[in-house]
């Protein structure tokens, strides 16, 4: 007569059946309870603080790429000698054809915009209020290409009227006291030169359009100022500081490097996002996996409590191990089954925590307004932390991640338990009964 397959349907009954027995029958533990909750809970925080860093790092990524160029090419620093004094000045790099340039970078494979830039330090000042700010000049098409700046359900006033005026960020719009219409002077130390040195520059503009990036400091320190009026505020007629690139694939910008490079031609440079905030980038991917790791202790800590359960069971359950024995059932249909109940118990507490998991991800919006209610703002401070909100971005595999860990740390230690159950010598189990 052939033997039942592994894993038979008598197997599965018996170990639902040790499972649903109470207490006094000799069924599942208080401890194994505590390791099912223990695994559910796990099970929830690794896969909600995977969802949360997941979306603050998009939320970042987003913020940075919704108002910057992707890749910025600029000419080195130039040094200039005084025949008379032999002193030696630095002076900024300057693109003289720019429009050219423009075009020629626009050509590379890959390239989807680009946009001369003139950029420059101001003192904003208005309402007996001063901040530090720094001006973006750039033409009203390149400013409508920039999603997070041109947003409407962040933004107050009408584009049309850009070239009259200039925009400015919330935070600078908050701090100085203004809004639609109101009057900003700008202050620059480069002035029109004079026969003791450079003046200081300084123009009132109008508020013609407030917009909010998302980022604390870009809406606390930017303007942005028409093309030709920047050009001849910051003396810079006919000329540019910068040519912003914008490529189809952020992510890999590294590799428009080279192929900008070679197009802008000699004394060009390149800076793009990553070199800015790749230490940052770096410092985030880091710390997800020391929480991976740390919420992972937490869960095989959990599932250890499977062990101690079943150890239990088994000693429990000796009387009825013997009875199984010598009605036929071999070593390895007893490991089964008791590897069964702890199965049981893994699986069950990693579908609650997932369930968990994802509810408290899909609603951390709503927990941390609720925190920050209670707290007057001080669980989420945007000053700190760059961005105004903690967004949660549920991924596939990091639910996936999750599960496997989960269900795979629960398999391991019911092994021991379920092999000394397989083990136990059914004479031995019956002698005293």
């Amino acid at each position: 007569m052939a033997s039942p397959r592994p894993f038979s349907r008598y197997e599965f009954m018996i170990a639902w059946r040790y499972l649903r027995a109470r207490r006094s029958e000799g069924g599942v533990s208080v401890m194994t309870w505590i390791s099912l909750i223990g695994i559910a809970l796990g099970v929830m925080a690794l896969i909600a603080t995977l969802a949360v860093r997941s979306g603050f790092r998009a939320e970042f990524i987003d913020t940075i790429l919704g108002a910057n160029a992707h890749s910025t090419v600029y000419m080195a620093p130039q040094r200039i000698e005084n025949e008379l004094t032999g002193d030696v000045y630095v002076v900024p790099g300057k693109i003289q054809d720019y429009d050219a340039m423009a075009t020629v970078l626009a050509q590379i494979p890959g390239v989807t915009r680009t946009a001369p830039l003139v950029k420059g330090q101001v003192m904003a000042t208005a309402n007996d209020r001063s901040i530090g700010a720094e001006v973006f000049g750039v033409t009203l098409d390149s400013l409508k290409a920039m999603p997070r700046i041109v947003d409407p359900e962040t933004s107050a006033g009408d584009l049309g009227e850009f070239d009259r005026g200039v925009a400015i960020g919330s935070g600078i719009a908050r701090e100085l006291n203004l809004g639609l219409g109101d009057m900003v002077r700008l202050v620059s130390p480069d002035g029109p030169n004079t026969p003791v040195g450079k003046s200081l520059r300084m123009k009132a503009y109008e508020v013609t359009y407030i917009f909010s990036a998302g980022r604390y400091e870009v809406d606390r320190s930017r303007i942005y100022m028409p093309m030709a009026e920047a050009q001849s505020y910051f003396n810079r007629e006919g000329v540019a500081d910068e040519i912003e690139v914008f490529v189809d694939d952020p992510e890999r910008v590294h590799d428009w490097t080279g192929p900008l490079l070679s197009a802008a031609g000699q004394g060009a440079q390149v800076w793009n996002w990553r070199d800015a905030s790749g230490s940052y980038l770096a410092a985030l991917d880091m710390e997800d996996d020391v929480m991976f790791v740390i919420l992972s202790v937490l869960v095989l800590i959990a599932s250890m409590n499977i062990t101690s359960g079943l150890i239990m069971l088994v000693k429990n359950k000796g009387r009825d191990i013997g009875i199984l024995r010598t009605m036929g059932l071999t070593e390895g249909a007893i490991l089964r089954v008791f590897f069964l109940c702890g199965a049981f118990t893994g699986v069950i507490g990693t579908i609650a925590g997932v369930i968990l998991g994802v509810a408290l991800a899909l609603n951390v919006d709503n927990i941390m307004a609720g925190l920050n209610a209670l707290t007057n703002g001080g669980a989420w401070q945007p000053e700190v932390r760059g961005i105004y909100r903690l967004p949660a971005d549920l991924r596939a595999w990091d639910i996936f991640r999750a599960v496997a860990l989960s269900l795979s740390l629960s398999f391991i230690v019911t092994i021991f338990p379920a092999r000394r159950a397989a083990r136990m010598n059914p004479v031995e189990a019956l002698r005293y009964e």
